[in-house]
């Protein structure tokens, strides 16, 4: 059963509780909870972090705290009874854990440690709170650490300054304004104080700040260390003043045994000493502490001889110092002892002992010497600061260790008073003495006692030093052989004060012999009284005694016989007449030195003191006396100030008329005295005197009496020196008036009461009478008026002990009211006045509210003269806090109704224009002050006071100025931030205050200034306040923590609610003149409404509507609402401002509005169309803010900047938007986009002299100038971007405009620019870009990427894995698709993201210049990927059976077609997809387009040759005729003739006829050009090529039997063709196209593109429909089916294309079919995509063995190149020229051969130059052939593999490269292990951008690594090495070996072949090489960084022995030769390898 609890309310979580019952509430630990009931051990109840949240939870996880609860029942509040300051300290704590945490992660380390320590320490001291076990000081000194220690924290961590009051939290609604600023501030400096130093001592509550605080040393002694001394020693400890050249403490003494130990064994460990009272003066003195050593023993310590051993002489020893200065700073710092060793000196001449500490100190080492290096003292001192009591309390443990009070001679700087002391400082200065016939000087002993007046030797009254007990007789230490003796021993003589008169001291002299028995001799004696006869005590002086003779015989038993002789000099002019005969005759040549000095507050040196006490005595010389009172020290009177005062009143007494004026100054002048500092504490003593003492009841009449003649003095008198002490000491002169008046009183029970009041009131006239006097030309006279007002307010207090507080108040009221007003009076009494009115203020008198009604006129009526002419306002302002704060906590309402009255009256006005011109000033502090006076004036003012304020305007103009100030004010005060941030209590206050008194004046700017008077000033001013106020930052509750607003909104609710409320209503007020704030105020109030608080939009958005229908009311549209809208909307939405759901909320409430209107079209579609800019600018702001990629920003940028433009027609926003564009581009390097970026802007202008604005960065300028500078800049971008082509236009447009105008240097330097770009398009070298499609789908992308299509350009040298991985990294949280068809709805509408990533082929628009002959390819390239608006990508797919025979058949392509809404390039690197269009291509088309593009590429190429445009150079041809051929022989044309010849094939598809003669027509015409090429051919080829030729030739005649029943006439070749001597078979052709099984898109290099002529080619007969999706990136599975891949990908290999060796489709094929086989030709261009390379051995990709009449395999083997990594995807420009190869050629060649290249930033060098290794390729089937590849593409152009993605491969997915070299050899596989693609040293690096191009066709195409068969015909005497090629350094061949070749197992089972060129060959070369770079081509198929699964694909005929034989050949080889280096480029041409390389082409030749 539940049932409610009664004590158990509140409590702590102890253990963390996870709610893992039904209902239960999940608490952590530390969480504090509220228990609502209870049952069998568990509780219910809500944690305070979560109050909504109810729940269980287990009642032993908690531990209960005392609470207390108000309201009890459901709404019952509990709070926790415990200190306030734990509480904070609690919550404190936990809101630092978690923004501690954030410290770390944000690598604030330093401040991170700091913290750690601060919250280590305040949960300590937490913990001291809540033990109880603390005293009432130690709990006040803990919370005192723990503020300062949160006050620390909050400020580092920029949280809010909490205002405290005694350490406590004070609570805002408890104090006024004014206060509550004094604490912020006071917060504020103790903070700053903790900062720079956390515990500084901060004077104590109650204490008063000029006080001055005494220092005190603690000094203890630890050990002397010494080891000769062996005797007894007496250590003296003082501190010595170097400079004043004196000692100024007492001595400490410390008695030593001869083993350094102390002689008392109570004293070990307690050795110590604290010398007190030293002044902040003193400390900064050059002081030292000094320690004498004194050894007691022998006279001479190293002679035994010298005296017995039982007699013990005090000796001088040695000396150490210490200087306090040196160590004063460490001492400061640290808070403990510290240690420190004094080394200890000897004194060389004992003569000079009294210096030694002075020698030292001064470093004349030659008077002192160390006897030992071990001799040191080692002491420990610490610095304490503060009162002797409280060093008492706080450190109990050093007074517990025995511990020696050592005293300051003399007083302290603050003499406390019962502070009793009677201590007479003898000094033992010096004695001369004769020798007494001696032949050597006397050994001096002095020996002194106190003798009491009857002769008696007073006990215990000599010290020699603290820490030792008293003795009764001092001997002083001898100095050996001196006559002369100085010791210098201070001795302390503690004489009682009853035994002090009367007493004297006798000095006995001895000799102490060192012979015989070693006795000491008496022979002189001398004695001085302590107390002259007239009662004086001995005076501080030296003093000179006289010494009298006598002997050990002689007796003192007798004292009087000597105390009649005169001691001194002085004394001995007193009493002359001695007679001679006396027993003690004085030495007249000896004489003995002594000085004292008396510390006593009861025994006086002064003569007129004494006098004055004993006044009675010297009746006639009173007068005299009382004068000379002034001239007796401080000290002296305040040690007698009860004596001397009492002597006063009774002088008085006796005659008031002869003594009472004297008697009154002599009061003032004693009473002046304890104003000093240094006798300020007697004050009480003072009082107490007054209160318990005093007795003199008639006294008061004579204080008034002359106190009103002082007054009435001081308009006559010139000096008023005395009257102006008596000002000063008014206080006490009415103590004494009062006291007196009160004891006449009690005496004659109330007489003369009447007379007194009258005394008192003509006092008071007089008074004024002096404060009115004139005193600007009197300068005496002002400081008399001025020490009266500040005297003045200390009265009060005393007269209302006599007077009602009424009566007070008028004497009070008359006095300030006799001032003259600030006009008539200088500055410097005016701050005195007012100090005097801020005393009166501050005094009890002002707290009574009678006296407040009779006193507050006067007041405000000169604060308000002050503020007036802005005068002393830091002043007024402290009155006017106090004055609010005495009403603040004032309790009677009608009272206070009354005086608010009062000050709204006098002060509110003046306030605020007081307030305006400080802040036009920027004062701070002054703000500050008045800004809380303000504040507090409002906070007073109730209904009553506001309806009086607004009824007393006279008029409305007043009325309206008023409203105008208080609301600039007020909007000043937001502003202006007049309180710091962090003031968060201060803030939110005066929001509070704000808002309530704008709610009064509200209904009065409605009342006065809406219908015929509206005033738009007024309400313009009222709206700026609104809106600002709801903007402020304080008020945004959103940004702070959730139990900090759950604070706010308790205690205020929120602020910006109430106020949107009002500004709704008053708005709705203001009727038909809200057309005047149309479009003032829209800005404004879509700030509000986008202020993130769904309350204030619900009000706020509405009013837009309301603005719409008013505008359409008066001008028919609202198109000034439309057009600021949208301006601010962009502003503020950049600022950060909105969010979706404003957009939603935004749209909703409008549309809704809208809906009911006549206008509602045009509304709604403005609603719509600014909702749809919202959500563009959201998606800017969201990308421009975050660290979003460069394509996201700018895709957001043109996305707006289009909407700007075409939507909305904001010219200007649309322009600003296009220089936002441009910027990002050239930031991105994008410099062609910034130049059409910047184009826009461009056609926007005109050539007119039209005068423009200043906008943006243009400066004020004409139209033309504007339109040249921009012209100018586009076509420096454009040359910056390399499209010169585009730049051009704008020159020659510029050149007409100058040639207009006649600037012909302007002209020549345009003309010059268009030359230099014609220069450029031809010379060169630019990079084709790849094109991708993407789709982004889901409704996470922002709204302008959202479900569509883009077409993006890529970057230089990207390939499709290389941007999949990018927009991956772009949009992190979407998911890559893995097919390429359209998305459906789910995928659409999900709340997810969806890239569907492929590489399309653009089609370009300019074909007729493709199509031209004579166009250099370096223009075509431009043409072909530049001004693309439609591009596309096809796939194959199978229709209908598939024949497995011929897969051709029936193989068709899905060709999609985009069309972009602009062309590529343009202002982005992306456009949206506008159109798609689909077609199929039939299979016979396709024949017909790939046999028609062969044509042209061949037709072009053969061109080139006949015309010469390509020089020296014959291998491109070779390898296009090589790949037409060989794949015509090998089943190119004979798969077509196959397929679309046959009969069935005709039968079946009737309506092809047309098409088949078309492609036999083609073929025919292939067969002519072919016969063309090969005569060509046959002219240029070099004699070392011969074998390529005629092997061409042989297979030509082949391929064209094969057609000879098809085509009869095919006979009639071409001379050139002609020749019996053929090779009999091509190696590097393979049988029959390979099943493309995996294939599922096409690559968008394929030969299908119509237009393509030279960027899309394909192996002759291969399907032209290469894999145009084939850059899609997939992991499908094999549910495309297998059939329409695989002969698609026969019809890709069909076909080589030289121009596009290594073209390899980027296609991600992951299916999980596997490779099905195929007769198709292995050796297409085309071959399977780079990510299908595997690492299968080529055993498993068994392949068809070729007849013998092919076997000349190893002839084409030994062709091939070392084998070595494959380079990595790159392009790779032809290097021909027009006038010749280039001398790098062969390195260059070489180079793509054994690594890729890296980055060329250097255009004149080549790309082999700046190659780098590349990661390893996998072992494929063109393992051979590949890396003969870079050569057989070396001069065909440049060649870029599409990237690679880095997916694993599945099974049986491997690259379809060339596989040449294995079908020769068989099927078996080479000797080579399988190549992993992890063992990649490095990965590829792309080429640069700068890059030269080929001089032919510039493809793009990438190189697929599978050469045609045409390789043999590359002989390498091409590129032989020439030995004087230049020396290389940045070549492989400075990279070690590993770099290049991941594995030394690598290296292939065939032996490089030299051909080498002649060396005139190579020197012609070398000699037409222009200084154009060209970068070398490589093999460029990326690599997949996963391992592929090794699963072999399935066989396909394992016909292997052959296969075997030759490799077993190989092997054989292998193991007979050495293993291949590197080869180097500068090798000579008869090298050895060479000669083997030739032996074995031998030896291949042999076995053909």
């Amino acid at each position: 059963m539940w049932t409610p609890t009664e004590e158990e309310k509140y409590g702590v979580v102890i253990c963390s509780f996870r709610g893992s019952v039904p209902q239960g509430l999940v608490l952590e630990i530390g969480e504090t909870v509220q228990i609502l009931e209870k049952c069998e051990g568990w509780y219910r109840g809500v944690s305070t972090k979560k109050p909504n949240v109810k729940g269980i939870f287990p009642a032993n996880y908690i531990h209960l705290k005392k609470a207390i609860v108000s309201n009890r029942g459901q709404y019952e509040t509990v709070v926790p009874l415990e200190d306030s300051i734990v509480t904070e300290v609690t919550a404190t704590l936990q809101e630092w854990a978690s923004l501690w945490k954030q410290l770390y992660v944000k690598h604030k380390v330093d401040l991170f440690y700091k913290l750690r320590h601060v919250m280590n320490e305040l949960i300590d001291l937490r913990r001291q709170l809540l033990s109880g076990h603390l005293t009432q000081d130690q709990v006040r000194e803990v919370k005192r650490h723990i503020t300062v220690r949160l006050d620390w924290g909050n400020e580092h961590l920029g949280l809010d300054l909490v205002p405290r009051k005694d350490f406590e939290v004070v609570d805002s609604d408890q104090i006024s304004v004014s206060d509550l600023y004094k604490m912020h501030l006071s917060s504020r400096q103790s903070v700053q104080q903790s900062t720079s130093q956390v515990d500084t001592m901060r004077p104590r509550h109650g204490e008063s700040c000029r006080m001055p605080v005494p220092h005190h040393f603690f000094f203890s002694l630890k050990s002397f260390t010494y080891n000769t001394i062996g005797e007894d020693t007496d250590v003296f400890f003082s501190l010595y003043d170097m400079r004043e050249g004196k000692q100024i403490s007492e001595r400490f003494l410390v008695r030593l045994n001869k083993n350094g130990g102390p002689r008392n064994p109570e004293k070990i460990e307690r050795m110590c000493a604290l010398f007190t009272d030293l002044s902040s003066k003193d400390m900064k003195r050059d002081l030292y502490i000094v320690a004498h050593v004194i050894r007691i023993g022998r006279m001479l310590l190293n002679d035994s001889k010298k005296g017995p051993a039982h007699l013990h002489y005090r000796r001088p020893y040695g000396c150490a110092v210490l200087s306090i200065l040196d160590v004063l700073q460490s001492l400061t710092e640290l808070k403990e002892e510290k240690d420190f060793v004094l080394k200890v000196y000897t004194c060389n001449n004992e003569s000079e002992w009294t210096q030694i500490h002075e020698n030292i100190i001064r470093k004349s080492s030659t008077k002192y010497s160390a006897p030992s290096a071990s001799h040191g003292l080692i002491i420990s001192l610490q610095l304490f600061r503060g009162d002797m009591e409280q060093i008492r309390r706080e450190n109990p443990m050093i007074f517990s260790r025995g511990l020696a009070i050592t005293r300051k001679l003399g007083f302290p700087d603050v003499i406390m008073p019962g502070d009793i002391r009677n201590d007479l400082y003898l000094t033992l200065e010096k004695g001369d003495f004769e020798r007494g016939g001696k032949s050597v000087q006397k050994n001096i002993e002095v020996t002194m006692y106190v003798l009491y007046a009857d002769g008696e030797i007073l006990k215990d009254c000599i010290s020699l030093g603290s820490g030792e007990p008293n003795r009764s007789s001092y001997h002083s230490f001898v100095l050996y052989h001196s006559n002369s003796p100085r010791w210098g021993e201070i001795i302390k003589l503690p004489i009682p004060i009853d035994r002090f008169r009367g007493s004297h001291l006798r000095f006995e002299f001895r000799h102490c012999s060192t012979k015989d028995k070693g006795e000491k001799k008496l022979f002189g004696f001398a004695f001085s009284p302590l107390m002259r006869d007239d009662g004086t005590t001995l005076s501080d002086d030296i003093h000179e005694l006289y010494v009298y003779k006598c002997d050990e015989n002689s007796t003192f038993n007798n004292h009087a016989l000597y105390l009649g002789l005169p001691c001194c000099k002085e004394d001995y002019n007193g009493c002359p007449n001695i007679p001679s005969s006396l027993i003690f005759q004085r030495s007249t040549k000896e004489s003995f030195f002594i000085s004292t000095q008396l510390s006593s507050t009861k025994l006086t040196q002064n003569v007129d003191l004494l006098a004055l006490l004993k006044w009675k005595a010297f009746p006639d010389r009173i007068m005299d006396i009382l004068g000379r009172l002034r001239h007796v020290s401080g000290e002296e009177i305040v040690k007698f100030l009860q004596d001397i005062l009492d002597t006063l009143f009774v002088i008085l007494d006796d005659n008031t008329e002869k003594y009472g004026l004297l008697v009154f100054q002599s009061l003032v002048f004693i009473i002046n005295l304890l104003r000093d500092i240094k006798y300020f504490h007697f004050r009480p003593v003072m009082d107490t005197y007054i209160q318990k003492h005093f007795a003199g009841a008639l006294a008061y009449k004579e204080l008034i009496r002359c106190l009103k003649w002082y007054m009435d003095c001081s308009a006559e008198l010139i000096r008023q020196d005395h009257i102006q002490e008596a000002m000063r000491a008014l206080e006490y002169l009415f103590k004494f008036i009062v006291q007196s008046r009160i004891l006449y009183s009690r005496a004659t029970c109330g007489m003369e009461e009447e007379q007194f009041r009258s005394s008192i009131q003509e006092l008071f006239q007089s008074i004024r009478f002096v404060l009115s006097l004139d005193s600007r030309n009197s300068e005496t006279l002002l400081f008399t008026q001025a020490a009266l007002l500040n005297s003045f307010p200390t009265i009060f207090d005393e007269l209302l002990q006599m007077f009602t507080v009424q009566e007070v108040a008028e004497f009070v009221r008359g006095t300030l009211g006799s001032m003259p007003s600030t006009v008539h009076i200088g500055q410097s009494m005016d701050v005195v006045k007012l100090q005097s009115i801020a005393r009166t203020v501050d005094s009890r008198l002002f707290s009574f509210s009678e006296s407040r009604r009779i006193l507050l006129p006067v007041v405000l009526h000169h604060i308000h003269l002050h503020l007036r002419q802005q005068k002393e306002l830091l002043i007024c302002s402290g009155i006017l806090g106090s004055i609010f704060s005495i009403v603040k906590t004032s309790s009677l309402e009608a009272d206070v109704m009354e005086e608010v009255e009062m000050m709204v009256e006098s002060l509110l006005d003046v306030l605020l224009q007081t307030l305006l011109t400080i802040m036009s000033k920027s004062h701070a502090q002054e703000a500050g002050e008045y800004v809380s006076c303000l504040l507090s004036l409002l906070r007073q003012m109730c209904d009553t006071h506001y309806q009086h304020l607004l009824d007393n305007f006279q008029s409305k103009d007043e009325l309206k100025e008023f409203l105008l100030k208080i609301f600039c004010v007020f909007r000043n005060l937001m502003k202006m931030s007049v309180f710091p941030r962090d003031w968060m209590v201060m803030r939110l206050l005066t929001s509070n205050i704000i808002v309530t008194t704008v709610q009064y004046l509200s209904s009065a700017l409605h009342k006065n200034f809406t219908d015929t008077d509206f005033d738009f000033k007024v309400w313009n001013s009222y709206f700026s306040l609104a809106v600002l106020f709801i903007n402020q930052p304080s008020l945004q509750l959103e940004i702070i923590t959730s139990a900090k607003r759950k604070k706010i909104l308790d205690k205020y609710g929120d602020m910006r609610v109430m106020m949107a409320y009002e500004l709704f209503s008053m708005w709705q007020n203001l009727g038909e003149h809200k057309i005047h704030f149309i479009p003032g105020m829209i800005g404004p109030f879509l700030g509000v409404t986008l202020v993130p608080q769904p309350e204030v939009r619900n009000i706020m958005i509405p009013i837009f509507h309301d603005m719409m229908d008013w505008e359409q009311r008066k001008n028919g549209n609202f198109k000034q609402v439309e057009a600021e809208l949208i301006d601010k909307l962009d502003s503020m939405v950049s600022e950060g401002k909105g969010d979706e759901s404003y957009r939603e909320l935004f749209s909703l409430l409008l549309l809704e509005k809208v809906e009911q209107e006549t206008w509602r079209e045009t509304g709604i579609s403005f609603v719509t169309s600014v909702t749809r800019l919202m959500e563009r600018l959201l998606d800017y702001r969201d990308c421009m803010k975050g660290e979003e990629a460069e394509n996201k920003k700018i895709g957001c940028t043109v996305n707006l900047m289009n909407f700007y433009k075409s939507e909305i027609n904001k010219e200007e926003m649309y322009i600003r938007y296009i220089h936002k564009l441009c910027d990002m581009h050239l930031q991105a390097e994008n410099y062609t986009e910034a130049a059409f970026t910047l184009l826009l802007y461009c056609e926007l202008l005109q050539w007119e002299d039209r005068p423009l604005r200043e906008f943006l960065h243009y400066p004020s300028q004409t139209e033309w100038q504007r339109k040249e500078g921009l012209c100018r800049k586009i076509i420096h971008y454009f040359n910056k971007g390399k499209s010169w082509e585009f730049g051009i236009p704008l020159c020659r447009e510029l050149a007409c405009q100058y040639e207009s105008l006649y600037d012909y240097q302007s002209l020549s330097w345009i003309r010059k620019m268009e030359a230099s770009y014609y220069d450029n398009i031809i010379e060169q070298q630019r990079l084709e870009p790849e094109f991708f499609r993407v789709g982004f789908y889901g409704r996470k992308f922002p709204f302008f990427l959202r479900n569509k299509e883009y077409v993006c350009r890529g970057h230089d040298y990207e390939r499709l894995e290389a941007f999949q991985q990018r927009m991956l990294s772009e949009f992190p949280q979407a998911v890559a698709m893995q097919h390429p068809n359209h998305p459906d709805d789910a995928i659409l509408q999900c709340d997810a993201q969806y890239l569907q990533i492929y590489a399309v082929t653009p089609i370009p628009d300019y074909v007729d210049v493709l199509q031209m002959d004579r166009v250099p390819d370096r223009v075509k390239s431009f043409y072909r990927v530049n001004n693309v608006r439609k591009f596309r990508y096809d796939r194959p797919f199978h229709k209908g059976p598939k024949d497995k025979e011929n897969e051709f058949k029936s193989l068709w392509i899905e060709r999609t077609t985009l069309t972009l809404t602009h062309s590529l390039p343009g202002i982005s690197r992306w456009f949206e997809v506008e159109r798609r269009e689909l077609v199929e291509v039939s299979p016979l088309e396709n024949a017909i387009q790939v046999v028609e593009n062969k044509n042209q590429e061949l037709r072009a190429l053969i061109s080139q040759y006949q015309h010469k445009q390509v020089h020296g150079n014959i291998n491109l041809l070779s390898m296009c005729l090589n790949g037409v051929i060989d794949a015509a022989v090998n089943g190119g044309i004979a798969r077509y003739q196959e397929a679309f010849f046959d009969k069935d094939y005709i039968s079946k598809h009737p309506g092809d006829a047309e098409k088949i003669a078309q492609l036999k027509e083609l073929m025919q015409e292939q067969v002519h050009v072919l016969g063309v090429g090969l005569a060509v051919h046959e002219k240029f080829v070099h004699p070392e090529m011969r074998p390529l030729h005629k092997k061409l030739i042989d297979q030509f005649q082949m391929m064209r039997a094969s057609l000879y029943h098809e085509f009869p006439g095919l006979d009639k070749l071409s001379p050139a063709c002609s020749g019996t001597s053929t090779p009999r078979g091509n190696v590097l052709a393979s049988h029959s196209p390979m099943s493309p099984e995996n294939i599922k898109m096409t690559h968008r290099h394929s030969p299908m593109n119509l237009m393509g002529t030279g960027r899309h080619s394909s192996s002759s007969l291969s399907s032209h429909a290469s894999s145009e999706a084939g850059n899609m990136v997939m992991m499908g599975d094999s549910s495309m089916g297998e059939a329409p891949e695989d002969l698609y990908h026969h019809m890709q290999l069909a076909y080589h294309n030289p121009r596009y060796q290594g073209s390899v489709t980027n296609v991600s094929v992951l299916s999980s079919s596997q490779a099905s086989p195929s007769s198709s030709s292995l050796s297409s261009t085309h071959s399977a995509p780079s990510q299908m390379i595997t690492s299968a051995p080529s055993s498993t990709r068994g392949s068809p063995s070729l007849p013998d009449k092919y076997r000349h395999a190893r002839e084409m083997m030994l062709l091939l190149p070392t084998h070595r990594d494959r380079p990595s995807s790159a392009m790779y420009p032809a290097a021909i020229l027009e006038n010749g190869q280039p001398p790098n050629f062969q390195r260059a060649l070489f180079q793509q051969v054994v690594g890729a290249c890296k980055p060329c930033s250097d255009p004149n060098l080549s790309m082999a130059e700046k190659a780098v290794p590349a990661a390893p390729s996998s072992w494929s089937l063109d393992s051979g052939a590949q890396e003969a590849q870079p050569f057989l593409s070396a001069l065909m152009g440049p060649i870029l593999a599409p990237p690679v993605p880095p997916r694993s491969l599945l099974h049986g997915h491997y690259s379809l490269h060339f596989d040449a070299f294995h079908h020769p050899l068989g099927d078996a596989p080479p000797a080579l292990p399988a190549r992993t693609l992890r063992k990649s040293p490095l990965h590829p690096i792309p080429a640069s951008p700068t890059s030269p191009q080929s001089g032919l066709d510039g493809s793009n195409s990438t190189l697929s690594g599978s050469a045609s068969s045409g390789v043999s015909s590359l002989s390498e005497s091409n590129f032989g090495h020439s030995s004087e090629a230049p020396p290389r350094t940045d070549t492989m061949d400075s990279m070690p070996s590993q770099a290049w070749n991941g594995d030394e197992d690598l290296e292939p089972p065939y032996l490089p072949v030299h051909y080498s060129l002649s060396e005139s060959a190579v020197l012609d070369s070398i000699k037409s090489q222009p200084c154009r770079s060209h970068s070398a081509p490589g093999c460029v198929i990326p690599q997949d960084p996963m391992d592929p699964p090794a699963l072999p694909p399935k066989p396909y005929h394992p016909r292997l022995p052959a296969l075997e034989h030759d490799e077993g050949m190989l092997l054989r080889e292998e193991a007979e030769r050495p293993r291949g280096l590197h080869r180097k480029a500068s090798l000579p041409p008869g090298s050895a390898k060479e000669e083997q390389a030739r032996m074995a082409w031998e030896h291949g030749r042999g076995e053909q």
